[in-house]
């Protein structure tokens, strides 16, 4: 089976670079998912929905909307 290295070097440069500048974006977005310290910036921007949803379809709803 062929190695990531191996694949990666049968690309052309500009190919290469895609791979590259993805896998930066990957890490990046990692990065931001696993760093930070937790806020409660969000507190009390949900009131209109609170008829609407229990707080736990609020939380997943609320997840979706960030993704």
């Amino acid at each position: 089976m062929e190695t990531l290295k191996e694949k990666i070097e049968k690309l052309p440069p500009e190919l290469k670079q895609e791979v590259i500048d993805f896998i930066d974006f990957l890490l990046e977005k990692r990065k931001k998912r696993t760093t930070g310290k937790l806020t409660l910036s969000w507190k009390g921007k949900l009131k209109e929905y609170r008829d609407q949803y229990t707080s736990l379809e609020l939380q997943k709803k609320a997840m979706e909307w960030i993704d």
